[in-house]
């Protein structure tokens, strides 16, 4: 048990990590992707094992990245497009 909570954090710190690495432009802090990361992951974790009883390392681990990514996406701010002034 504990070493898929490791796991998962580790999954969930190195999709934070990606996600800042790829669009740094469209997040907050980097400090607050990083925590939603980890959280979301362990929280994931927590979901799957709970929801199906103990599906193994790979489906809980797996459960953990999905969650971690659809935290991670509702911190994505929408893209700009700047317009030039009318002459």
């Amino acid at each position: 048990m504990v070493w898929v909570a490791v796991g998962s954090a580790v999954i969930g710190l190195g999709l934070a990590l990606a996600v800042l690495r790829l669009r740094a432009d469209r997040l907050p802090a980097a400090r607050l992707v990083l925590t939603t990361g980890v959280v979301g992951a362990l929280f994931g974790a927590f979901v799957t094992r709970t929801a199906l009883g103990d599906p193994g390392v790979a489906t809980t681990l797996f459960g953990a990245g999905t969650v971690a990514v659809a935290l991670l996406s509702l911190l994505l701010r929408p893209h700009r497009v700047r317009r030039s002034a009318p002459a």
